[in-house]
Parts: C-alpha cells; sequence; structure tokens
C-alpha cells in the first residue's frame, strides 16, 4: 500500500462524494496530496489515516487533526500550506487549464486545482463554497442574455464579479457532408434524427432545454434525448462513430474529433468569483492574467475563441 496512490476521481468513488468536495478536503489541508505533472494524486497511507480519523464523522464536515499525523504527512501539509494557497477552478473548456497554468507561472501564491463540471453544478458548488473561479455559459432564453441571470438567483446573498473569459461558437455536431440536413433546432426532432445529449447542470444542456422551450419543442419526440456525455468531445466522439445524428457542442471540438459543425449561436464564456476581502488579491491576479498579451497569444494559437472581451468585467455586485 506504500506505493499505492489515487487519482482525485479514484478518491471521490472510494469516498462516495463528489470531485470538488475531494479538491475541498485537500484545499483545507485535511487531505495530504501531491502532483504529478497537471493531476493530482492521494498516497494510499494517507487516505486510510483520513478514514480513520473521520469514521463516525459526517463526509460534509471531516476532520483530521494535526495531533493524528504523522512526520511525513505534516511534512506534507507544511509543503502545501508554503507552496501557495489552493484554488479551485472549475470548468471543462481547455481554455481554463492554460488560465491556471498562467496563473501558476505569475504567482507563487496561488496552487490552481482543476475541476471539470459544468456551468450550472460549478455554480451550485460555489454558493456552498467548494470552488474559487466558476466558469459559465448560461443562456436565459427569455432575454437572450448569457450567464448573469443565473448567477444573480444562485449566488443570492453573496457578492461577486463575473469577468469575460472569452466568447465562442457553440451549435450542432453532424457526420461529415451532413447527410440528414441538420439546419436548425426543429431539424433534431425529425423522424430518424438520433441525438446525443449533455448532462444535466452542463451549459450545452441549458442552451439545448432553452432552445427546446422557445421554439416549443417537446423532449420526448426527440430520439436520444436522454443519452448524456459528459464532455464536448464524449459528444462530437459519438457523431464520428455514428451512435448519433446529432448533438450539441462547441466549435473547438469538431476540429478535434473531426466531425462538422453547425453554428447556431455565440456564447460568451465567463469566470465568476466571490468578492471578499480574502479574494480581493485572486480577483485583481485573475484580470491580470486575463488581460496578458501571454495568455491571449497562448489561447488565440488554439483557435475559435474570441478575446475582444477578455479580462473586461461583466458585471459585479457592490
Amino acid at each position: 500500500m506504500n506505493n499505492l496512490s489515487y487519482t482525485i476521481e479514484e478518491i471521490a468513488g472510494i469516498l462516495k462524494v463528489s470531485k470538488l468536495t475531494v479538491y475541498g478536503l485537500i484545499k483545507k489541508g485535511k487531505l495530504p496530496a501531491y502532483r504529478v505533472g497537471r493531476q493530482m494524486r492521494v498516497d494510499a497511507a494517507d487516505l486510510e489515516v483520513y478514514k480513520s480519523n473521520t469514521k463516525g464523522r459526517e463526509r460534509e464536515n471531516p476532520i483530521l487533526p494535526n495531533a493524528d499525523l504523522s512526520r511525513s504527512q505534516e511534512e506534507q501539509v507544511q509543503h502545501a500550506a508554503a507552496s501557495g494557497q489552493s484554488i479551485i477552478i472549475s470548468g471543462q473548456d481547455m481554455c481554463l487549464d492554460i488560465l491556471a497554468k498562467h496563473v501558476e507561472k505569475r504567482t507563487i501564491g496561488y496552487r490552481p486545482l482543476r475541476s471539470y463540471v459544468g456551468s450550472l453544478n460549478s455554480l451550485i458548488s460555489m454558493y456552498r463554497g467548494e470552488a474559487d473561479i466558476v466558469s459559465v455559459h448560461l443562456l436565459d432564453g427569455d432575454t437572450g442574455e448569457y450567464n448573469v441571470p443565473y448567477v444573480r438567483k444562485i449566488l443570492v446573498s453573496h457578492r461577486y464579479v463575473i469577468v469575460n473569459l472569452l466568447s465562442r461558437r457553440a451549435g450542432f455536431y453532424v457526420a461529415k457532408g451532413n447527410p440528414k440536413q441538420i439546419q436548425t433546432w426543429e431539424d433534431i426532432a425529425k423522424p430518424g434524427v438520433r441525438m446525443v445529449n449533455r448532462e444535466k447542470g452542463s451549459g450545452a444542456r441549458v442552451l439545448l432545454d432553452e432552445q427546446l422551450r422557445i421554439h416549443n419543442i417537446p423532449a420526448k419526440k426527440i430520439i436520444g434525448y436522454d443519452k448524456e456525455e459528459s464532455n464536448h468531445l464524449g459528444v462530437a466522439g459519438s457523431i464520428a462513430s455514428g451512435e448519433a445524428d446529432a448533438g450539441i457542442g462547441i466549435e473547438k471540438a469538431a476540429a478535434i474529433v473531426g466531425v462538422d459543425f453547425i453554428p447556431l449561436i455565440k456564447e460568451r464564456y465567463d469566470i465568476v468569483m466571490i468578492k471578499s476581502p480574502h479574494n480581493e488579491q485572486l480577483i485583481e491576479t485573475m484580470i491580470e492574467v486575463l488581460q496578458s498579451s501571454s495568455f491571449q497569444h497562448e489561447v488565440r494559437s488554439i483557435g475559435g475563441y474570441d478575446l475582444s472581451q477578455t479580462g473586461r468585467i461583466i458585471y459585479e455586485t457592490e
């Protein structure tokens, strides 16, 4: 067991909690962890100590007294603290991985941890105090506004700032040549068209459900509405393999997987941060990184993104 270690996903499965909960334990120093490349890992021995010390307590409020730590575990906790404050960046776009890298390079004050959770679920996690930076692309069908209406409703009683990360095109993934001639929202309800959906709580799922509501299309008319994938690449992959005829996602994944893309909307992709005295430096650092030429150059080199508003404050509370 001494040589065995687990990924964050494996720890979440063992403890039967979310990945964000595991990140929260690491951030608070309650579960010692270390980085291997871009991946966080936890030693099996440390997990057993954690489980032993939390037995009989609520998982949502675990405690790991420092007095019960071995010397090596104490050193790991001290090293984590010395290497900077852990911050959880939640969202699925690859530009967030680039953002985390630039934050870590720019300052020793922060140690970014990545959580790959959809927009709506990320906001709920922020409300619970389980994430520091969340990315959102949530369309309000009634107003045509992105993100602000949802943040207002979910982060009630919180002070926050919404900053633009980038804009990007969203639309349908279809097979090469678009053999089913899918062009509009109504087309996915045509007989014989099989769809693959995104998971509940993702921005792409909200986009689809809002469009179905606006166009009065019953979900039960869509073949495959209940078939879900957890990311854009998974949806595009289902189209490429012939398992489905259409799916919702962003342009970049279509190019990576090799399927055709039918653009339908330009979505604004923002990040949200809680405003507090403790977070003042974090907010300043994030805006500096977003506005930096080095970050924007790297993201622009990927292609498919509009950075004309990157780093601009979209909305903030007093």
